[in-house]
């Protein structure tokens, strides 16, 4: 999609607006999000970032998903000039200031390359996925104010945020949303601004109080090993040192001994293997939170938009 043909589906008599979910964390569905949704969300994140007629907006996501049609709705509701690129991991910034961009963890390496195109963004938002930890680190040093949202499409993406540079990586609320949590853990976004009031998430977190939490991970990620209950994207995040830019992911596998086992699935080559064994060994003392099996790939499962995709 275009972003003529975009604001083609924006200007017409519908009440709402096509999307696609990423299938990330599901089977692809198609959605209708509200456009006085999607203006109430793109509303407070221009207040949130200082947003208005006079900024500039460039965003190398797809149209065709919600990250990319936000960016659209913030520069609608601004009344701000947007440039639309094509979605790469290599991206070419226009050589001028930036208020506001959007990225995936796989195009943050490349920007950190660069820095001095890098140097004239003023606002770095990263969706679709947690981004490593040594990113992150890079980014705070280099003194760029980075935010890593939290959100789904069904929300009309972001929710909450997290300062990259917050090692604790606590997410606070965006105006007008607060939280709660079911008995088990799950989280509620609470959101009386938008026609759905409320979603009920399938993720576990820690809720600090109503608007901000630490995110542990997806319930349906959970490995119950031996009675333990470990969470998949905690793993990866402790095991990050150890793959640098290899892309991975955790997932199980049924284990007689324990019920289920914890395997770790890396985009490499099988002689691989044992050097990420031993690099995993040094970093994680306890030996319950360690990889059972490990697994060498050619290519890794990806969404359309270009998420890892467990399997």
């Amino acid at each position: 999609m275009t972003h003529s043909e975009f604001l083609a589906d924006w200007n017409d008599n519908r009440p709402y607006v096509e999307a696609h979910t990423s299938g990330s964390t599901g089977k692809p569905k198609d959605i209708r999000l509200l456009k006085t949704d999607m203006l109430v969300s793109a509303r407070a994140t221009n207040a949130f970032f200082g947003i208005n007629s006079s900024s500039f907006l460039f965003c190398p996501l797809s149209l065709d998903y919600i990250a990319g049609k936000m960016m659209a709705v913030r520069a609608y509701a601004a009344k701000c000039e947007v440039v639309f690129a094509p979605p790469s991991n290599k991206i070419v910034l226009p050589d001028r200031p930036i208020d506001l961009l959007p990225v995936v963890p796989s195009q943050l390496k490349a920007l950190i390359a660069d820095r001095s195109a890098l140097m004239q963004v003023k606002n770095l938002l990263i969706g679709g996925a947690a981004p490593a930890a040594e990113d992150c680190q890079a980014l705070a040093s280099m003194g760029v104010r980075a935010w890593i949202g939290y959100g789904m499409t069904e929300t009309c993406s972001h929710v909450a945020l997290a300062s990259a540079a917050d090692a604790e990586r606590i997410y606070h609320a965006m105006p007008g949303i607060s939280f709660t949590k079911t008995g088990d853990k799950h989280l509620i976004v609470n959101a009386p601004l938008f026609s759905f009031r409320t979603v009920a998430t399938n993720d576990v977190v820690e809720l600090l109080d109503d608007r901000s939490f630490r995110w542990r991970g997806r319930a349906d990620n959970v490995i119950n090993s031996g009675g333990i209950k470990l969470f998949a994207e905690e793993l990866e995040k402790l095991y990050a040192p150890a793959l640098g830019a290899l892309p991975y992911y955790v997932t199980s596998a049924p284990d007689p001994k324990w019920g289920a086992a914890v395997v770790l699935v890396v985009e490499s080559t099988p002689d691989t293997l044992p050097l990420i064994r031993q690099a995993i060994e040094n970093i994680v003392a306890d030996h319950r939170r360690r990889p059972k099996h490990y697994r060498a790939v050619a290519v890794l499962p990806r969404t359309p938009n270009g998420k890892l995709r467990r399997e």
